[in-house]
């Protein structure tokens, strides 16, 4: 059985090449990553397995069974590193070799229903989208489904031309625009999230502007409750998941799946 694993952003550091061509009789996912982490050149980048996005030949391994998916002849791996970093204040994290960083905006009159407009005219290098506040789960979610738009971008196969238009897809739920502009687009008077991907050092001018406007106190409120219902789930669905967070690995899944 041959496997092609594609190394991505830090984990090229941590093999030194960008691709690794496995033979094995059977493996599953996580063999895979105990089998890369003892074939791992000494001296070289940590291999972070705690944050990854694992992709088999396009579609993520939490749309699959997880880390259980068993792995098939001629199957590809993508491995990407999420990673975290910045201080309390901030939201910032880094994926495929993109920065970027999550603003909980307060409402303000200021915000007009042409802000985001005006934002991204003044800031045309940065994929920037405007997000109900309830919408995101917390840092991990954001992370996931980011990650899945960057993925799909780099394979072309965004479910839009534009690709802020495939992330607001992908945290609804749906490919239908209309509907998740309703359902998850920023709604008047309330406070929303603004998802920026660029330069770090242009996600550090508009740090600076929009810094008089942010939350302190990012998501200190749990959404769980409001996404259960908004995508139907129910007790039954997350009981039979074997995870630490399943309602996540529910609504990735989704997102993951739309095409």
């Amino acid at each position: 059985m041959l496997i092609t694993v594609k190394l991505m952003g830090g984990a090229k550091k941590s093999f030194s090449t960008d691709s690794v061509t496995l033979k094995e009789s059977s493996m599953t996912l996580n063999e895979l990553i105990d089998h890369l982490i003892q074939i791992k050149p000494k001296n070289t980048l940590e291999f972070d397995t705690k944050n990854l996005l694992i992709a088999v030949n396009g579609i993520d391994s939490s749309a699959l069974q997880g880390y259980n998916t068993k792995l098939c002849d001629n199957d590809v791996v993508s491995i990407i590193p999420i990673i975290h970093g910045g201080t309390h204040s901030r939201i910032q994290f880094s994926i495929m070799h993109s920065d970027a960083e999550i603003f909980h905006m307060l409402n303000d009159k200021r915000f007009d229903i042409e802000f985001l407009k005006e934002l991204r005219n003044k800031y045309p290098h940065v994929i920037l989208q405007a997000l109900h506040s309830q919408f995101i789960l917390g840092v991990n979610h954001a992370k996931k489904i980011l990650a899945i738009s960057l993925y799909a971008k780099k394979n072309k196969t965004l479910l839009s031309k534009k690709i802020e238009i495939d992330i607001l897809l992908r945290f609804a739920g749906t490919t239908q625009i209309s509907h998740a502009i309703k359902i998850a687009g920023r709604k008047p008077n309330k406070d929303f999230f603004i998802i920026a991907i660029g330069k770090k050092s242009t996600l550090n001018k508009l740090y600076s502007e929009l810094k008089p406007s942010l939350n302190s106190k990012q998501f200190s409120k749990s959404n769980h409750q409001y996404l259960k219902k908004q995508f139907k789930t129910y007790k039954k669905q997350t009981s039979v998941i074997s995870s630490k967070n399943p309602l996540e690995d529910i609504i990735v899944e989704r997102a993951a799946l739309l095409f």
